[in-house]
């Protein structure tokens, strides 16, 4: 028998390759919005009841792993009319069961199109979802956050205490943003209300630049007993008054004479280490290149990069008048 096929991701707003966290906040949105409870007229009310029950089909679909997969098998052909006709060997699905307060019947039932693929009845399980509809455990989102390192504790490693901002389930309407007929006014029909956090980081020897730091279960509150999600931390080094990254190289100045350019040299140079003797070949240039093997950054796979050591040549502004003299001897030598 055709049924009227249910486009359960257009019913929520949402692309068939959304995530669960996507499908989630869609959900809640509209739920909110069309919870009948804020909808006054029975014109607006019956509109609303009809809504919410589509809101909530789609997500008892959308939400489940088995039932989205099962619908998502429909295929590219998914929508070919108004009409739709299960394949002869569909079978009869995943078999769904009530019990409690709540019955199909409550806002009129699923649709045909729900029971022909999976059956009539709703699964129950603990935790308190939006509008009574009681929701599978959930694991809380993931969250995403920066944390600022300095180019020593990127080399070295070391702890870090931290203090964020991420949410929690609100206790007054148990994470539905719903209190009776209105919106919750502790967390202003979110769900969620603000957690002040103060984590102690342990940063890895040889972090890099724009790599994450995984902190297992401090991320947003599951929802109906589900566990918490992870905090992934984005590394960002600060700039550093003398050392520049390139990759796992370090890059720094080091300033010579004129007379050490030409002469050649050695002088104390700063390394991530400390202070090293180099020595300057004759004839350096500026912006010349000296590579120290070895003393840069700790690599992932085992090992260091490099230090390059460029060359910047100071030229002295106030000479006396023998320093002059002997430059204009050396101009004149030079012009021979």
């Amino acid at each position: 028998m055709a049924v009227q096929y249910q486009d359960y991701y257009e019913v929520l707003g949402v692309g068939r390759d959304a995530q669960a966290k996507d499908i989630k906040a869609a959900y809640r949105k509209l739920a909110r919005k069309w919870h009948p409870d804020l909808h006054t007229g029975q014109k607006k009310k019956d509109e609303a009841e009809e809504k919410f029950k589509q809101i909530n089909e789609a997500y008892e679909v959308l939400s489940n792993p088995e039932k989205r997969a099962k619908y998502d098998r429909l295929g590219k052909d998914w929508r070919m009319g108004d009409n739709f006709t299960p394949p002869p060997d569909w079978g009869d699905g995943v078999h769904y069961y009530s019990t409690g307060d709540f019955e199909p019947g409550d806002l009129g039932g699923f649709s045909d199109f729900f029971e022909t693929l999976f059956g009539s009845g709703r699964r129950r399980t603990s935790g308190q979802d939006m509008g009574g509809f009681n929701a599978r455990p959930m694991r809380g989102q993931d969250i995403e956050s920066d944390i600022e390192i300095t180019l020593e504790e990127a080399y070295r490693g070391g702890n870090r205490s931290l203090s964020l901002t991420s949410s929690k389930a609100c206790s007054e309407c148990q994470g539905r943003g719903i209190v009776d007929r209105g919106f919750c006014s502790r967390c202003g029909g979110t769900g969620n209300i603000p957690e002040r956090k103060n984590l102690e980081v342990k940063i890895p020897s040889g972090v890099s630049e724009g790599s994450t730091i995984r902190l297992k279960s401090q991320g947003g509150e599951g929802y109906g007993g589900g566990s918490r999600g992870d905090l992934h931390l984005k590394v960002r080094i600060s700039p550093h008054p003398v050392f520049t990254i390139k990759g796992s190289d370090l890059e720094s100045e080091v300033t010579v004479r004129p007379e050490q350019a030409v002469l050649g040299d050695k002088i104390s140079a700063v390394t991530i280490d400390g202070n090293v003797n180099v020595t300057i070949p004759p004839g350096s240039h500026s912006g010349q290149k000296m590579r120290l093997k070895g003393k840069g950054m700790h690599q992932k796979g085992g090992g260091r990069g490099d230090h390059y050591l460029i060359i910047k040549i100071d030229i002295p502004r106030d000479l006396t008048e023998e320093e002059k003299q002997l430059y204009t001897s050396l101009k004149d030598l030079r012009r021979k």
